[in-house]
């Protein structure tokens, strides 16, 4: 009887020890307000970028033409991530403003059209 009180006991303080060991650490940190306007206004640019391009009428003839209304793409625009936003409007900067496409640029329109499909 002794003995297993005693191992009892070892096992509570070795299993008290491992519990306070996992124990997460918080961490807190003063946030700058103008900081953080800055970057949801910088988003929020993004954001209206991907959605002009989206509304131009050769970029909404080419996703009619691939069965993805204009209405639907914009709530999917609405619910893209900031990283998302970001890599979008990134590749509308970097698109030749003379209408060139080349393949890689078709493709990543046609990609984004069928998230978008698929999102429905």
């Amino acid at each position: 009887m002794r003995a297993t009180a005693s191992l009892s006991r070892g096992l509570i303080a070795m299993l008290v020890l491992a519990m306070s060991a996992q124990l997460p650490l918080a961490r807190a940190e003063i946030v700058d307000t103008d900081a953080m306007a800055a970057k949801t206004s910088q988003v929020e640019q993004e954001r209206a970028r991907v959605r002009d391009f989206l509304d131009r009428a050769n970029v909404k003839e080419r996703l009619q033409a691939l069965g993805v209304d204009s209405m639907v793409s914009a709530d999917r625009v609405a619910s893209l991530s900031e990283e998302e936003v970001h890599a979008l409007a990134r590749k509308i900067d970097g698109m030749p403003a003379g209408g060139n496409l080349s393949s890689t640029d078709i493709i990543i329109i046609m990609l984004i059209a069928i998230l978008i499909a698929i999102a429905i």
